[in-house]
Order: C-alpha cells, then structure tokens, then sequence
C-alpha cells in the first residue's frame, strides 16, 4: 500500500465513534462489524489498541473486550500476545455464489431502492462539501493514495479499497456525522455488492469514474464533484439491476 499508515486509522472518525452508554456492548460489537466488513481494518490487519480504541468508542476496556470475545468466537477476529500481537481481523468475505444476489435482494425488499436513495444523497454532498475546502497538502495525498490504492487492487481486493476510497471523500470533509452517514449508507449495501462478482473491466470503468470525481474536488468544483458522483453511483446502480434482471 502507498500508505503506510496502520490501515484501521484511515476512517476512524468514520466507525470508531463513541457509542450510546445505554447499548455499548451491542453498539460496540456493530462499529467493529462494520469496521471489519466494509474493509476499514481488512483480512490480517490490526484493530487498534485497546488503550487507543476504547477511548474512542467511549466505553471501559472491559466492554470492550466482551467485544472482541464475542467476535472472536464467531470467526471475524483472533487475538495475538506477544510484542506484535494485538487483535487481527481474519474475516474474509466469501467469493459470489449463484444465486447470492438474489437472495440478499429479495431480503432487503424495497429497503433496496431506498438505500441506493440515501447513499447518492450523502455521497454527493460529501463531494461537494469537499471540493468547496481548501485541502491540505497532506489531505490531497491522502485522497490521491486512496484512488491509487483502488485502482491498482487485484479484484480478490477491490471491494474494500474502493470503500475506503469512498468513506475517505466523507471524512475529509471534517464532519463525523457525514461521515458516519457514508458509512451507514455503504453499509447497507454491503452484502448487496458483495454478492456481485467484480470484473476487471468494471474494476478500470469505475477507475475512471473515480479519477473524475478526485480531479473535481481538487478543482474545487462542487457542482464537477456531484455530477461525477452521481454518475459513478447510477452505474452502481445499473450493474446492480442488471444482475438482478
């Protein structure tokens, strides 16, 4: 990777938010799940320290690692002693199957619709909130290092590079909110696009795209950003209903 930046620290204001006191181990072992599914913290990646994360989430290191337990005991992490030790991810989402799209359609019913709705929504606003800030230089490699990263996936990968492309847009804009509604959106769709097999050539169409929406927030032209963004998002959406047709 060209950033070398422990990966869970890329979109930490983005799943790593404090939890609501009143459900914090169940709201704690939902922000790891989607810290681990949508590829935030990937396939043999570190989760970050207790003493860092906690504080994070805004919960006890004893909630936290009940956890970390109960996600251990269903496959998603393992957790290693020693000097490089830690908690590491080692969820792994399965390859496409027949029939896997449709079934994950048919669950979700007419949520489908709304949730492609509700990320073309925050997606779009978070580029255009972005194009219109003055990025720093650091933010500028940090943007440019994600789209290299996504472009230059193995297809095995792309799915979780081109999240992390896409919930880097949200958290550069500096609004946790946003951010986290990014996120929630993605997340909904998760297994959805999961279920899709990624081809090269889809791989180097939305490279493209992609290159279109980063040359727009660096132009800083919100109006650029969002049509770009709404068209990327609307070939998501064909893809998907041309798999479901």
């Amino acid at each position: 990777m060209s950033d070398e930046r422990d990966p869970a620290t890329l979109a930490t204001s983005t799943v790593f938010r404090p939890v609501r006191a009143g459900n914090a181990f169940e709201e704690t072992v939902e922000r790891l799940l989607q810290a681990i599914k949508l590829g935030v913290v990937g396939h043999g990646e570190r989760l970050p320290p207790e003493r860092e994360l906690a504080p994070q989430l805004g919960i006890s290191r004893v909630t936290l690692r009940e956890a970390i337990r109960a996600l251990q005991e269903e496959g998603y992490v393992e957790s290693r002693r020693g000097r490089f030790g830690g908690t590491f991810v080692t969820y792994r989402p399965r390859a496409p199957r027949r029939g896997d799209l449709e079934r994950v359609a048919a669950g979700m019913g007419e949520e489908l619709s709304d949730a492609l709705i509700y990320r073309m929504a925050v997606e779009t606003g978070a580029g255009q909130l972005l194009a219109a800030q003055r990025l720093r230089d650091e933010q500028i490699d940090r943007l440019r290092s994600c789209l290299r990263d996504a472009d230059t996936a193995a297809p095995a990968d792309y799915r979780r590079l081109d999240t992390r492309f896409h919930l880097t847009i949200a958290e550069l804009t500096g609004s946790p909110l946003l951010a986290a509604a990014c996120a929630d959106a993605r997340m909904r769709l998760n297994d959805l696009l999961n279920a899709i097999p990624v081809l090269q050539r889809n791989i180097e169409h939305a490279s493209t795209q992609h290159a279109a929406i980063v040359n727009a927030i660096l132009d800083g032209d919100p109006e650029a950003a969002r049509r770009a963004i709404v068209e990327h998002l609307e070939g998501t959406g064909a893809l998907l209903r041309g798999f479901l047709a």
